[in-house]
């Protein structure tokens, strides 16, 4: 039995549907990720869990109960925004200890619980400051302790990173993760990042025009992207038709498209003689990539991307002609 269900969700502003029929089933203890572009409904649906937003259509079901219509207080429910939304005339203390003031907790309860919060995400001995003499990377983690000081039953998360350096930012995410192991939650986290999404997710969903374009493991949905659209969003496949694989290949292919990750072609100055497709080709230009070299080479007249690593003995130049092979398992039929 899943732990949160959304039924046939619709959401509409005015003529605008945003969320169009989403059905989503969420395991308890699992940390799922709704990613997708901006604008393509994934924080509005987090916003309707939360219960800050309405449904126009549908039912959510939370822990077997229907909480379609509770108010948001009552559904137990943990939320870091992006901007963090710190209350800056309270201290650390006193943001954390808010939410459980409201519910009439025990003095001596909230205490413990925002002592142990606050030692959860590292910030021991910043309790009676403010957010304002905070960094940033700070103030995120005051928001993220004032999400799990209610033990809540869910935690959503909205894009919460995305205010942050890249640095930070990686060390927040092995935080979040750790967090949620920790203390068992069922966590769903919305990012337009797709290597935060492959980072930190048990289950990604991928979002597209207010629907689920495809659900699965970072692995399958890496590895085996359902339509052209996943393809394209997540691991900047190469995307082809029969027409430009035939062109690459020299043999015939059946109508449709084919998506080719950049890193799994082979580049060799050498001849090729381990994979299904070989092909003579010319690089064009290269773009770094981090630790990866992006080389954009012409094939007949067809123009594919594959990445190497910094790597002495695959650096080519701008002009060169070598040989590249791919093997059919890694050709994706769309």
């Amino acid at each position: 039995m899943a732990y949160i269900e959304l039924k046939k969700i619709d959401k509409f502003y005015g003529d605008n549907h945003v969320l169009k029929g989403i059905d989503l089933k969420i395991k308890k203890g699992d940390f799922v990720t709704l990613l997708g572009p901006s604008g393509c409904g994934k924080s509005t649906l987090l916003r309707c869990l939360a219960g800050l937003e309405q449904i126009s259509d549908g039912q959510i079901m939370l822990d077997g109960k229907d909480i379609t219509n509770e108010d948001p207080k009552d559904r137990k429910i943990g939320m870091v925004f992006q901007q963090y939304s710190l209350f800056p005339n309270m201290t650390v203390e006193e943001n954390l200890s808010f939410g459980l003031k409201l519910q009439k907790m025990d003095s001596s309860e909230i205490h413990r619980r925002v002592k142990d919060a606050i030692e959860m995400v590292e910030l021991s001995g910043k309790e009676k400051e403010y957010p304002g003499s905070l960094s940033g990377g700070q103030q995120q983690r005051v928001a993220l302790a004032r999400g799990i000081v209610i033990r809540p039953k869910v935690l959503l998360l909205d894009e919460p990173l995305s205010a942050v350096d890249a640095k930070l930012r990686k060390s927040l995410q092995t935080n979040i993760r750790m967090i949620h192991k920790e203390l068992g939650l069922t966590s769903v986290f919305v990012t337009h990042d797709q290597d935060e999404a492959m980072v930190m997710s048990d289950v990604i969903h991928l979002f597209h025009d207010g629907r689920i374009e495809q659900s699965g493991s970072p692995v399958e949905v890496y590895t085996k992207p359902a339509t052209s659209f996943a393809a394209g969003f997540i691991g900047n496949y190469n995307i082809l038709d029969s027409c430009d694989m035939e062109r690459l290949t020299g043999k015939e292919w059946p109508s449709g498209r084919i998506a080719i990750r950049p890193e799994t072609f082979f580049l060799s100055k050498n001849e090729i003689t381990t994979e299904d497709y070989c092909m003579r080709g010319t690089i064009t230009d290269s773009l770094p990539r981090g630790n990866v070299l992006r080389y954009t080479i012409s094939i007949n007249d067809v123009e594919i991307y594959a990445d190497v690593l910094f790597r002495s003995i695959s650096m080519f130049d701008i002009g060169d002609r070598l040989n590249i092979g791919v093997s059919d398992h890694n050709c994706v039929r769309l």
